[in-house]
């Protein structure tokens, strides 16, 4: 299949939802982020696949369950209109199980990309932490780091928050 679809790849926690500083993995305590909504409904409405990738280590250090991570996803689905085409999620952590689907590794990605027909060079990574944003580079996509400290990184774009990211997405010219 030729890759021809534009997708914006999405970290979860501190892009989609509040980031804590601890693990957010009970519905009541997964608050998604201001303008997340408008957001994702401007860049579907520009042909843009969204697809989420999250690492979620604590399942491997049983801290909560893979019914957990589902019912917030089942949440953050319904309070932005069902317009997520797909969510990946690790469930693995280097002290208990290896994998190379965790980020910083591109294996969720690279999933996503076959199973999609994603076009990398016309697709993007919107991530808070470096490790989002490795991928990317690895993968020819380009990255924005929300939430940005001013410290170094990787990314192409920095923004406060997703609606300011799609924003910076929306007006790049395509080639």
């Amino acid at each position: 299949m030729e890759n021809k679809n534009k997708c914006v790849f999405l970290d979860r926690d501190g892009v989609l939802n509040v980031e804590r500083g601890e693990y957010t993995f009970r519905v009541e305590d997964f608050q998604v982020e201001e303008g997340v909504g408008e957001a994702l409904r401007k860049l579907k409405e520009a042909g843009y696949l969204l697809i989420v990738i999250t690492n979620q280590a604590g399942i491997a250090k049983e801290l909560y369950s893979r019914e957990d991570v589902l019912a917030c996803h089942e949440k953050l689905q319904k309070e932005t209109g069902n317009l997520i085409d797909a969510l990946y999620y690790c469930p693995h952590h280097p002290l208990k199980t290896e994998s190379l689907a965790r980020k910083p590794e591109p294996l969720m990605f690279e999933r996503a990309i076959a199973k999609y027909g994603v076009d990398p060079e016309q697709s993007w990574m919107v991530g808070d932490k470096e490790r989002d944003l490795i991928p990317s580079r690895l993968l020819g996509l380009r990255g924005i780091r929300v939430d940005w400290d001013g410290g170094e990184t990787i990314s192409d774009y920095q923004a406060k928050n997703l609606l300011e990211a799609s924003e910076i997405i929306l007006n790049q010219r395509e080639d």
